[in-house]
């Protein structure tokens, strides 16, 4: 059952855990999204990506255009129909899903979305330590070693431990700070870029093929594919009647906004400076290639940044640990995923001799692990208008979403399927799937055929039958006005 919490509108500190948030306590507005979803991309990693479509996928400056444009409309747009979920249930993306899958069978892409955000925010505090140890650089002359890379890693995953267990508040008001900030140092950046770039070399740059566009698309979206769960973890405190159409549009602008042009900024980079896509540290280039007086600050807002990145993801990886049974408040189940991203963050910068390689590896997959739980959640909203909240709550054999054994048994099958199908199409570096030579997988498009498969699985496949009953205003969630159901 439901926890006792007090109103949470007022406090900066948020005790809610996965239950329902009530009506009289859904205060947010959908504008207030756009900041959460540009705080979301403050990542210099994507100057990284950028450049990586110039020198691994050859693609010219229009491609890349392309590229940085259609991903994250793409991507954040999943996102955005995904979040409308939480407005609907009041509750975590995780939560909701109990609902799709069954209180047991949610165990098992919980699990799998739990472990992947371990990946996640390894890569993120790993750039986060990279950042400050080049602006020691920079400043002092201090240069990297292990027990230097130790203090920073702690630093930074400490700090990220702190925000995230504030809660929802604090990420608030630290992403509104950090887009004014971030934004008016980029816009800094890209002038000195303009102003000092070769451009005749920039458009000389031959076209690359349609393949290496598309699969340019699917790296760059997968960064916010990886997101498409938490969605409804941002929305659930706004009102049933906030519209649709606004929160889809506003979460694709808050990614847009940062996404197009850091993506672009990297490619143009790339240009006179190939080696950055294969750097083994994927943040010192920015001290190489601009002056101390904008590489210093633009580095520091940037780790704010990749700070709230990392608070965002630990925020919703302590719901799914909930999720999953660890029977602690959020805040603490938080404190798993921080301790496990300093051992797996040190493996990499000690001892890892690729990073970018790592890292794309890394994405290809996250993707395909979250594609196949977004085909069936997003083909079980498409039919479903309500949640039941005590059912969501109720882990045990009374409850309404037990179904057949704690299963559904067809979201089950597709998921597992979707998963399975997804794989076979996939390369990375260290795993090739036996259909990747094919024409889905050279254009890496493993993530789309597990979302198609998932969906059209689940949509043909017999629904468990909802047997959730309403009980009471705490206990359910009301169906929204008409006029709000449309996207």
């Amino acid at each position: 059952m439901p926890e006792a919490t007090a109103p949470e509108s007022g406090s900066a500190i948020e005790t809610r855990g996965l239950e329902p948030v009530p009506d009289a306590e859904r205060s947010g507005r959908v504008r207030e999204l756009f900041p959460t979803w540009v705080a979301a991309n403050i990542s210099v990693l994507l100057l990284t990506m950028g450049a990586g479509l110039v020198v691994f996928n050859g693609l010219n400056i229009w491609q890349v255009l392309a590229v940085a444009f259609a991903a994250p409309v793409l991507s954040y747009g999943l996102v955005g129909l995904i979040s409308i979920a939480g407005k609907r249930g009041g509750s975590p993306g995780m939560a909701l899903s109990r609902a799709v899958f069954g209180q047991r069978g949610n165990l098992f892409p919980g699990s799998l979305i739990w472990v992947a955000r371990w990946g996640w925010e390894t890569i993120n505090a790993v750039t986060g330590a990279y950042a400050v140890l080049t602006v020691l650089d920079l400043l002092f002359g201090i240069k990297s070693n292990t027990v230097l890379i130790v203090v920073t890693l702690l630093l930074f995953v400490g700090c990220t431990f702190v925000v995230s267990g504030l809660g929802i508040n604090a990420l608030r008001r630290c992403s509104t700070w950090s887009t004014y900030l971030f934004g008016a140092f980029s816009v800094l950046v890209l002038a000195y870029l303009i102003a000092d770039t070769d451009w005749s070399a920039v458009f000389a740059k031959p076209a690359g093929s349609t393949a290496m566009m598309i699969a340019g698309i699917g790296t760059i979206a997968a960064g916010g594919i990886s997101w498409v769960p938490s969605g409804p973890d941002f929305t659930r405190y706004l009102p049933r009647k906030a519209s649709g159409r606004a929160l889809v549009g506003t979460t694709i602008g808050g990614a847009g906004v940062v996404v197009l042009p850091m993506v672009l900024m990297g490619s143009v980079m790339a240009v006179s400076t190939p080696d950055l896509a294969s750097a083994s540290d994927p943040v010192s280039f920015i001290g190489e290639l601009l002056p101390t007086w904008i590489a210093v600050p633009y580095l520091l807002i940037a780790l704010i940044g990749m700070l709230l990145i990392n608070s965002m993801s630990m925020y919703s990886a302590g719901f799914t640990a909930q999720t999953l049974g660890i029977k602690v408040p959020r805040a603490w189940a938080v404190s798993v995923n921080a301790i496990i991203s300093l051992i797996f963050g040190f493996l990499l910068m000690v001892v890892s001799t690729s990073f970018f390689g790592s890292f794309i590896s890394f994405l290809t997959l996250l993707a395909v692990a979250f594609s196949a739980w977004i085909g069936v959640f997003g083909v079980d909203m498409l039919r479903r208008r309500t949640y039941d909240g005590d059912a969501l709550m109720d882990t045990t054999r009374t409850s309404a979403y037990w179904y057949r054994g704690g299963f559904a048994w067809s979201a089950m099958a597709s998921w597992g399927a979707a998963l399975l199908v997804g794989l076979l199409f996939t390369k990375v570096d260290w795993f090739t799937g036996p259909l990747a030579g094919s024409w889905i997988g050279r254009n890496g498009l493993g993530w789309a055929a597990t979302i198609v498969v998932a969906a059209l699985l689940y949509a043909l496949l017999p629904r468990p039958k909802d047997t959730s009953v309403k009980s009471g205003p705490a206990a359910r969630t009301e169906p929204e006005p008409a006029a709000t159901l449309s996207i």
